[in-house]
């Protein structure tokens, strides 16, 4: 007679990036970054808002390419070390793939489980939640709503 045996699995933790801003650091799902550049300068067009630094290359597209920050309501900048996440497009655009956003210094991974805690801070535009993982507050950014700002600016 054989006998069924019942797994469970369950996910104790999920690897996530932070990613280093200015002024603060953003937790991102780790799948959530399609890749990690080197800062290029972006070619620029008039009358854009100060959020959007211009668009640049990457593989065979041209991707805009963002300041976290300046769509926030803080103030852009392009420190020495930065670089450019390509993070994947989760709005479902047929016509966007991917977009950049600027950064300061490289990402790192880390791992996150359920004790993650809830941390009691401001939050600023595009900004979901802020977490605390040590002694760091970590915010946790609305891609969705960064798109958005994009198509309703007519960028995307």
């Amino acid at each position: 007679m054989s006998q069924a045996i019942a797994t469970t699995t369950s996910v104790d933790s999920l690897t996530g990036l932070l990613v280093p801003l200015a002024d603060r650091t953003l937790l991102l799902p780790n799948v959530a970054v399609a890749e990690l550049i080197p800062y290029r300068a972006p070619q620029v067009s008039a009358g854009m808002p100060a959020w959007f630094l211009g668009q640049i290359p990457w593989r065979d597209l041209q991707l805009p390419l963002l300041s976290f920050e300046a769509a926030s309501g803080a103030q852009a900048k392009v420190a020495a070390g930065a670089r450019v996440a390509v993070i994947n497009a989760l709005g479902g655009r047929p016509q966007v793939k991917f977009i950049a956003l600027l950064v300061q210094g490289i990402p790192r991974s880390v791992k996150v489980g359920a004790d993650l805690a809830r941390a009691d801070a401001a939050l600023a535009p595009l900004e979901l939640d802020a977490v605390s993982l040590g002694e760091n507050v970590l915010k946790i950014p609305d891609l969705i709503g960064l798109e958005q700002k994009l198509a309703d600016a007519g960028l995307i």
